[in-house]
């Protein structure tokens, strides 16, 4: 006799059928993923922003198949990155605007990048990663992360150009949150092609900045602005060696989340020891609370637990990593996106 409590089984109620739906289309998650970059890689956003368009008219400017394609856009449909109507048209949506090429905003290259084999397979090798505690990547790839970039330019410029699509939303947000000082040195340690320092030198005229990454990454930067002339410097180098003397304010956006606490450590100690009298260091980067609500941090945590050795922490870690380093944490102030600001002075 089967004398289970049949509460405890699934598929006994509407709720237990929902429930395992949910399960089975997470599952097919990565298909999601797939029907994005497809979006991208045939540009149906760019085709649809001049207005509404059957799948066949997509195909036919787009050298696809229709019934595929058609099948492909009522799935994302359903994700509401685009819009069917009654007439079997498609409409833009303001998701589906983040998917344009060439507009102010534009998360495309951010796509083309974390739907990349790089992200892809590293997270296909999740269970890897869960049964070592190291990230996959320098097994499915043959080096680890920023090793295998120094080596292949092709997906170095794809991390550049991403990264710099998936910070855009967030520079601006952190140049006018933040109450930077009305002179000054901003340095901007591995600030990428600079478009954080370019948001905060616009509104901040009183500040001079310096951008400070390795050499590959500052080629192009986008602080060739007339507004700006004089007020900046690009500085190639390595974090782990040496960091520019004499900021008034450091800022390490999306930085210490791809490093190991002892790695980080070393990167805090080095702004520590560069700072000005009364400097702040800034880490701009997700920081999720404790609890089961979602977070994108949360998400990110694990994208970055299979490519590097770092993660996305909390308050409590990153005071631990402060005090380490000869800092202490102020406060932190909340933005609409995934990412916080941090603030740290010396103690």
């Amino acid at each position: 006799m089967d004398t289970s409590n049949p509460t405890d089984r699934p598929g006994r109620s509407d709720a237990a059928a929902h429930a395992a739906a949910h399960v089975i289309e997470q599952s097919l998650g990565h298909l999601y993923s797939a029907a994005l970059r497809t979006a991208v890689l045939h540009h149906l956003a760019d085709h649809l922003a001049g207005g509404p368009r059957t799948a066949a008219e997509l195909a036919r400017r787009t050298g696809t198949d229709a019934g595929a394609l058609r099948r492909t856009l009522r799935y994302l449909a359903s994700r509401g990155v685009f819009r069917e109507d009654g007439n079997g048209a498609f409409h833009m949506t303001p998701a589906g605007q983040f998917l344009r090429a060439g507009v102010p905003g534009s998360l495309r290259e951010a796509v083309l990048m974390l739907t990349d084999d790089i992200f892809v397979r590293s997270s296909s090798a999740l269970d890897e990663t869960v049964r070592t505690g190291a990230p996959a990547f320098p097994k499915v790839f043959g080096a680890p992360f920023f090793e295998y970039l120094k080596d292949d330019d092709a997906t170095r410029e794809l991390f550049d150009t991403g990264m710099a699509a998936f910070s855009e939303p967030l520079d601006d947000l952190v140049a006018s949150a933040y109450p930077f000082p009305a002179r000054g040195t901003v340095v901007d340690v591995g600030g990428g092609r600079g478009g954080l320092l370019r948001q905060v030198l616009l509104r901040h005229p009183g500040l001079t900045g310096v951008l400070f990454d390795q050499a590959p990454a500052l080629r192009e930067t986008v602080l060739d602005d007339a507004e700006l002339a004089g007020r900046w410097r690009a500085e190639p180098g390595d974090f782990f060696t040496s960091i520019p003397d004499g900021g008034d304010v450091y800022v390490l956006k999306h930085v210490l989340h791809d490093w190991d606490d002892e790695s980080a450590v070393r990167i805090l100690s080095g702004c520590r020891r560069g700072l000005a009298p009364e400097g702040r260091v800034l880490v701009v980067d997700s920081v999720p609370e404790p609890g089961n609500d979602p977070h994108p941090g949360k998400t990110l945590d694990v994208a970055m637990m299979t490519l590097v050795p770092g993660k996305a922490r909390g308050p409590k870690e990153l005071d631990v990593l402060f005090a380490r380093a000869g800092l202490r944490r102020t406060r932190i102030l909340p933005t609409p996106t995934f990412a916080a600001i941090v603030e740290a002075v010396a103690d």
